[in-house]
This record gives C-alpha cells, structure tokens and sequence, in this order.
C-alpha cells in the first residue's frame, strides 16, 4: 500500500503537539500526513465514514497562523483526531449509522467536541459505529462494516470500533468514542488500544440533534472518553476533553478530580463463575499483577462484595429502558443486524419491567457503597475487560445461546458502568494473533490513577500499535459478506 513519506502519522498525539509548539513541524504537514494515511487504510478497515479533509486542512491553517502570531493555544494545538458518528459536530451528520439519519445536521457542537477543539485538536473524519451506537460489535446497513486490523475474522469491537480501527491503524492519534456498557473499553481491548472511560459527569455531552427525551440508562452510565495507542495521548486527551458545560448538568455537580495517592496497592478481581472464560483473561490480570508487583505494588486477588448483583443491575436498569427504546427504531430503520442483536439481548433478559429498572436504579447507591469501602483499601482494582478473546464477526445475530455466551463474557465492563466509576482499558500481550488486556478501576475522580497504572503495565509490554492490517481489500469484502453487509 501507499506509504506516507514523512511518517508523521505513526507520532504519538503528545509529540506532535510538541513539535507543532516548537515550530518543527506544520499542523498542515500533520494533518496531511494522517489524511494521507487514512486514504492508504480505510478502504480496508472502513474505520472513518467520512472525511472532512477541506474542513480539516483549513482548520490547520489558520492553526499555524495563530502559532506563527504568537497567540496562546491549547495542548492539542494541530493535532489531528477523530469524532465517532453519533456525536454533533457542527456541519456533519449525526447519522448513528441509521439511515434515516443522514439529514440530521448538526447546527452545534457537542461539548466534548467543542472542548478538543477549544484544545486546539484537528477534527479530520468521523468513524463508524453500529445502528444506535448499541452493539460489542461494528457494522450497519449505511456505512458497512468495520474491520479488526488484526484479524477480519473477529470483532472490532463496539460501539467505538470506527475509532479504535482507526487509531489502531494510525489514521490519528487520538479517536473519541463513548461508553454505557464497554463501547471504548472493548473496541480498544480488541484493537490493542488504550481506552478510557471516565468516571460519572466528568467529560459534557449533549446532543442538540437527539430526537426523544433520552433514558435513564445513558444518564446514569453513558460517558464520553479517548482512545488513544498510548497511555501518554488518552491522558491529553481526556483533560482537553473534561471542562465542564452547564449543557450537561452532571459535569456541574460530578465529584472533582480526587487528590493523587502514593499508595501502592492494587487488587486482581476474579470473575470466576461470572462467565464462559477460557484462561486468557485470567492470565492477563495475572501479568498485570506480577508487573505491579514488580513495581513496588502490593498485590492481593480479591472477590467484590455484591459482584452478582453489581453485574445483574445492568440489564435490569438498560432492559426495560434504552433496549426496549430502540427496538422499534432498529426495525423501522431496516438495519437488519442492529435489529437482530436487540431483539436477542432482550430475549437473553426477558420479563424485566419498569418497577425492576427503578428498583436497580434505588439500589446502586449499597452497591457503589459497598465497592468504595473495598477501593479504600485497594486504590486500584485490576480486572479482565472481557472474559473472552474477541469474538467471531456476527456472533450477536447469530442466535440466543451465543448472546447468552457473549453478555456473559461482558460481565466486568458491565459492572463497571453500573457504578459510574473510571476505568482504563490497556492492551497487554495476548495470543500470537490478537492483543489482549486488562481493566484498570478506581474511585470517583481518580481518572489519574488509572492512568498512571496504565503507564506502568504500557512500560513494561510497549505499545502495539499502529499496525497495518493484517489482510487486505478482498478479504474484508468477504468478512462483510458473511454477516450480509457491503464494504463501500
């Protein structure tokens, strides 16, 4: 394939960023060199839908103007990134991968978008994501489906999976995406990534395009955060993400950054019984353990006061709410998969009503209550982002017992966003063939914790990324056939 001759793309956001301050290199250059490098790899992966190259390279213009006037900028002053599709950027559609949505143009920015712009961040495309942005897996009838780089066969992961092929494959170096139920912290375990999904309140969002009153669902759990390849970019990223706006209330009245600890110890969760898991998540959490430890890390495996009923309030909060909301929608827009896929989560979790959703809403609080009191004496919890390797493409549309395989699978990013509390999705080496990873959780406003464990278990295996993908054009057309989409 084509190869960019500066290379630029493969730079990390925080050296970009450094070397545009310094005058070494031109935010236009950078923005090229990615929109070069987008041209070479979409068309295998159909990471980005649309590219806003007349927008972007305009915008790193009058961004090396300003530096070469001397005017204050932002920490993300000509970086290129990436938006996913079902946020308003103004001038783009907020399609959502539906349809019928392709006339919704934005007349606003969302506030996450507004604040990486504010950054100084270069927005160069939009990325896929499924039907209603509610799927672990990356395909839709509008926009086709999205390809893991490392293997066709297996799922990118959802609903952020546009963005983590994207960055995964260098296309930009930091990708925004958005979380209820692990949408940034599996696509980045499947793609070898770093995701993270910041605690309650902590990044604004809202949508002046969203039709309906929204649902308590995304309320409670829905977050907006970065995927990055580095854990160095996901935390420039989320502190040019995270200036609160009084368009969301709950970034107004969410628990502020907590003070930094020195403390050293850390806890590996165990979620046996919880799911189908094969040794490989387990064995993650394990190296991860053994690199605290060598670090200095006091490490011990502990079991989660009320851990079941933790994962259990997901379905009954999202079941009768958000599923039951887009059942209908999914039908009517004629995406067939998005459809299917609801239609199999609601008969994995049958029978649950309004009365079970306000009940789990009332008992959050003993659970959260009970999982602070274990995050006072373990800072950090260490534990799988799934029980599984990724799965096949289409696994979710398949047929009940293989929904039943997979929500179990997804139990701890699902208790997780329960809580509402941060967590940090870093690759660690996997299988010959595909990354794998850990999850990393602390209390409220301890985002930096997360992070700066991260960085330790990131020292200790290097980053895997970006890579080219490790197939080509006609292979991704025959993943695509299997699961009855097009590649465009």
């Amino acid at each position: 394939m084509p190869e960019d001759a500066t290379g630029l793309w493969r730079l990390e956001a925080a050296e970009m960023a450094r070397l545009v301050a310094e005058g070494s290199v031109s935010s236009r250059e950078l923005v090229t060199s990615c929109l070069d490098r987008m041209d070479a790899i979409n068309p295998i992966v159909n990471a980005v839908t649309e590219a806003r190259r007349e927008e972007a390279l305009a915008a790193a213009e009058e961004a090396d103007r300003r530096r070469a006037r001397k005017e204050r900028y932002g920490s993300l002053h000509g970086v290129p990134v990436l938006i996913k599709i079902n946020i308003d950027q103004r001038g783009a559609a907020t399609d959502n991968g539906v349809r019928t949505h392709r006339s919704l143009v934005a007349g606003q920015d969302n506030p996450v978008v507004a604040n990486l712009k504010r950054a100084g961040a270069i927005i160069i495309g939009r990325t896929n994501a499924p039907a209603y942005s509610m799927r672990w897996f990356t395909d839709n009838e509008l926009h086709g489906l999205t390809l893991n780089p490392w293997d066709a066969s297996k799922t990118v992961g959802g609903s952020s999976g546009g963005t983590a092929a994207a960055v995964a494959t260098g296309i930009a170096p930091i990708g925004h995406g958005n979380d209820i139920a692990g949408s940034i912290r599996y696509p980045a375990y499947c793609c070898g990534i770093v995701g993270l999904k910041p605690g309650y309140g902590r990044v604004p969002s809202f949508n002046a395009t969203a039709r309906g009153k929204g649902s308590i669902a995304s309320q409670l759990m829905a977050v907006q955060g970065p995927l990055t390849r580095t854990v160095r970019d996901a935390r420039l990223a989320f502190q040019a993400m995270a200036r609160p706006s009084p368009d969301d209330p709950r970034t107004m009245i969410a628990a502020p950054e907590a003070e930094a600890s020195h403390e050293k110890r850390a806890a590996l969760v165990s979620f046996d019984g919880l799911g189908n898991a094969d040794g490989t998540a387990a064995e993650a959490v394990a190296a991860a353990g053994r690199k605290l430890e060598a670090a200095g890390y006091a490490v011990e495996e502990v079991r989660p006061p009320l851990l079941e009923e933790t994962v259990a309030a997901w379905p009954k909060i999202a079941v009768p709410d958000i599923l039951a909301l887009l059942a209908a929608p999914l039908l009517e827009s004629g995406d067939r998969n998005g459809a299917r896929a609801v239609e199999l989560w609601r008969a994995a979790w049958p029978g649950y009503t309004a009365r079970d959703c306000l009940d789990a809403v009332i008992g959050r609080h003993a659970l959260l209550r009970s999982w602070l009191r274990l995050l006072e004496k373990w800072p950090i919890l260490v534990m799988p982002v799934s029980l599984r390797p990724p799965f096949a493409i289409g696994s979710d549309t398949r047929d009940a017992a293989a929904t039943a395989e997979i929500i179990a699978a997804q139990a701890p990013m699902m208790a997780v966003s329960v809580l509402g509390l941060p967590a940090l999705s870093v690759p660690i080496r996997g299988t010959a063939s595909m990354p794998g990873g850990v999850q990393i959780m602390a209390a409220p406003g301890r985002e930096e914790a997360c992070l700066a464990v991260g960085g330790l278990l990131e020292d200790a295996t290097a980053p895997l990324t970006p890579i080219d993908p490790l197939f080509d054009r006609a292979a991704a057309s025959q993943a695509a056939a299997v699961i009855g989409v097009r590649m465009p």
